[in-house]
């Protein structure tokens, strides 16, 4: 049970900054660059490069828009992320409960 259930895990979710922008993602229909980085407490550079890793994976989708004369990037996950997203998270449950 045990072994199965770390099988699941998302290889994708084991670094805390991915687990973070998708446990923020998964319960708001989108988040903004800034956002994202003061919730998480992450650089510029180390947060581009974990949205990108999602982003490549389809986990999660990009809109660029221009909020007045301001660029504006927020994120929103996928349902092929939440998916994903769930299955780690039971996974981590059932090694909890195991």
């Amino acid at each position: 049970m045990m072994k199965e259930a770390i099988s699941r895990l998302n290889k994708l979710f084991e670094n805390r900054v991915r687990l973070g922008i998708m446990s923020v993602l998964i319960v708001n229909e989108s988040y903004d660059f800034i956002s994202l980085k003061e919730t998480l407490g992450v650089t510029d550079g180390n947060l581009a490069s974990h949205l990108k890793a999602l982003e490549e994976n389809a986990l999660i989708t990009v809109n660029k828009q221009f909020i007045g004369r301001r660029p504006n990037t927020s994120y929103s996950i996928t349902e092929t992320g939440a998916s994903l997203f769930r299955d780690h998270i039971k996974a981590l449950e059932d090694i909890i409960k195991a």
